[in-house]
């Protein structure tokens, strides 16, 4: 929900070794989809209604709400939104429904995808979004076509910054872990994917539209997918 904070580092980039890649996972919120909607929603638009219902402003709002997302952080309830939607005494889905004009596809995207298909990787979308939220943004970006497989966290049964997530997943989708590259914008799921042992991993360093790019010191990092079309 709240945007990762990761210290300066130098870009590493080492183009995927295509041959030795029969899988992609991707994430959705960051990774293919622009996460200023998430930001936006979940720091300014949920406070502000939050505000509203108990009488207060909406910066002491923001500081209640920031302090109990951290409490569920990395785990199901983190973005489960029937979680939060008995918990806060709103209707989340309503919310993001009325604000579903600001989700967008990052750049590249379909041409990626594309590039995938047309050398016969099966792709799969992993995201420990909501059921709730899949449909809306599904519904908004027609992406959904393009996969494989759609797997949330929560059909799962852990959320991806657990090594245990791997683990279920690959007795989901059969593949061979060390043939997968996966892509996320998010540290904790890499580092707990490579505790599992999937060889390729990269990480996105341009998940928000409006925040500044931010490279991990641990992974190679791209800004967008363009980086990994041929020439």
């Amino acid at each position: 929900m709240t945007s990762e904070q990761l210290a300066p580092c130098d870009k590493i980039f080492v183009k995927p070794p295509w041959q030795e890649i029969d899988t992609v996972l991707l994430d959705m919120d960051g990774t293919l989809l622009d996460k200023h909607f998430d930001d936006y929603f979940w720091e300014q638009y949920l406070p502000e209604h939050y505000s509203l219902l108990h009488d207060i402003s909406v910066e002491e709002a923001k500081s209640q709400l920031l302090a109990r997302y951290h409490q569920v952080k990395e785990t199901l309830d983190w973005a489960d939104l029937n979680f939060w939607s008995r918990q806060l005494q709103l209707d989340l889905q309503e919310l993001k429904l009325r604000i579903n004009h600001l989700i967008g596809v990052h750049p590249y995207v379909i041409e990626f995808l594309e590039h995938c298909l047309r050398a016969g990787k099966k792709l799969h979308l992993v995201t420990n979004a909501h059921t709730g939220t899949l449909e809306i943004k599904l519904e908004k970006t027609a992406l959904g076509p393009w996969f494989d497989r759609i797997v949330c966290a929560g059909e799962v049964g852990v959320a991806k910054e657990q090594p245990l997530f791997w683990e279920r997943l690959e007795g989901m989708l059969h593949f061979d872990k060390t043939r997968t590259l996966l892509v996320d914008d998010t540290e904790q799921v890499l580092f707990s994917a490579q505790a599992y042992g999937i060889a390729h991993l990269l990480f996105v360093a341009r998940p928000s539209s409006r925040q500044r790019v931010r490279y991990s010191c641990h992974f190679p990092s791209i800004e967008y997918f363009k980086e990994l079309l041929p020439l």
